[in-house]
């Protein structure tokens, strides 16, 4: 199997952009959900309060009509940019064009310079920058109604029920350390590990040699000091061991990463009139596998390894769907035809998951083994299926389905 597509979405449900290779983060790729747009709503009072809306497309279909590119940095000094390209939905009229609109947004703005506001997503909390009129005017004349972009900066939000690896895949440590020896991407880890065990235990034993001469303690009670000898080899592999980063997210519904497999987009296009094909960026998608043999195989994977350096993958959890699926990404509303009716017939056969009994499951939240950080993913990557689970896992995020 090899990847096959690789998107970023730098604003939460807009369309993506289409990438040939990515930087992996534990938090997803790198710029992946750093911004997103929440709805202004007026107090029912009628007062000058306001509140704002998270915005998804399932709930907003208008979103799909937004393009998305980025132009990464190429200089210490440049920020880059996200280009946002906003296309209206066809008139009745041929003759009318329709008015394409770009936005040019820092993909790295100075969060000095903007004020802060609470985002809640599923229950999940975090602090985000509201980009300021700048940007809101002009997403809200698009929209034809009051909206807020907001930046997540250097902040992430909790991953709620077990589908961190740390909360549902807790080795012992024997395991651990064996790991971060025979992992080859553990190399940047391991190389500082025993570097710094050797100067510890060193300098531990000129301190003790010294208060041995001091002292004058014979040779026969050296054993004494065994426990001080060995203390920094306990310290050091209780820190690698025990203080792990916690996982976290970007403005991401549940996980890092999301991947799904061609062979089960082919299973949805066969479910459509002839000559229609599944679009695979309605699933949306970090990283697409081609060569599956079966469509849905992917329910059962638990690591897969990418690429050249064997970078781990860990799947923990299935990703069950909702109306977004049903989005005509032309009109920006709902699908009046065939399209429009993809979630429904996915509900025949896949509900598969226990934990959400009523959604279908397509594709597989992952997160990205601690040592894979900085690596890159490049389509045509290697992809092999590393450890497989005798049965499908269960879905558990507190309060998602409600």
């Amino acid at each position: 199997m090899k990847v096959s597509q690789l998107y970023v979405y730098p604003i939460k449900s807009l369309r993506p952009t289409t990438v040939k290779e990515g930087i992996l983060t534990p938090r997803g790729f790198q710029y992946d959900r750093h911004f997103m747009l929440l709805k202004v709503l007026p107090a029912e009072d009628g007062s000058n309060s306001t509140t704002l809306k998270n915005m998804h497309v399932p709930h907003f279909p208008e979103m799909a009509l937004f393009h998305t590119d980025i132009e990464y940095p190429q200089t210490g000094n440049d920020s880059g940019k996200v280009i946002v390209t906003h296309h209206p939905a066809p008139s009745k009229s041929e003759d009318e064009p329709r008015n394409t609109k770009r936005l040019e947004i820092p993909l790295q703005p100075n969060i000095k310079t903007l004020s802060g506001l609470t985002v809640t997503m599923h229950q999940s909390p975090t602090t985000g920058y509201n980009m300021g009129a700048e940007y809101n005017d002009w997403f809200s004349a698009c929209f034809g109604y009051p909206v807020v972009l907001a930046y997540l900066g250097p902040n992430s939000r909790e991953v709620l029920g077990t589908l961190a690896p740390s909360k549902s895949n807790k080795k012992p440590a024997l395991h651990r350390i064996r790991d971060l020896f025979a992992n080859k991407n553990a190399d940047k880890k391991r190389d500082w590990f025993l570097p710094v065990l050797v100067i510890a235990f060193t300098v531990n034993i000129l301190i003790q040699a010294d208060s041995f001469i001091r002292q004058g303690k014979m040779p026969q009670t050296a054993s004494s000091l065994l426990p001080a000898l060995l203390a920094p080899v306990a310290l050091v592999l209780y820190y690698i061991l025990q203080v792990q980063p916690e996982d976290r997210i970007t403005f991401a519904d549940c996980a890092p990463y999301l991947v799904i497999s061609e062979t089960s987009v082919d299973n949805v296009s066969a479910r459509l009139p002839d000559g229609t094909e599944m679009d695979r960026t309605k699933f949306r998608p970090n990283i697409v596998i081609s060569g599956a043999e079966n469509a849905f195989e992917e329910d059962y994977w638990s690591v897969l390894t990418l690429g050249s350096e064997k970078t781990r993958l860990l799947l923990t959890g299935n990703c069950v769907r909702c109306q977004s699926l049903n989005v005509d990404y032309t009109t920006g509303k709902m699908g009046t035809d065939e399209s429009g009716t993809v979630l429904k017939k996915l509900m025949k056969d896949r509900r598969v998951d226990k934990g959400a009994r009523f959604s279908p499951v397509f594709g597989r939240y992952s997160f990205l083994e601690p040592w894979g950080s900085g690596t890159n993913l490049r389509v045509g990557d290697e992809v092999v299926v590393a450890e497989r689970g005798k049965e499908r896992t269960l879905f558990d995020w507190p309060g998602l389905m409600n």
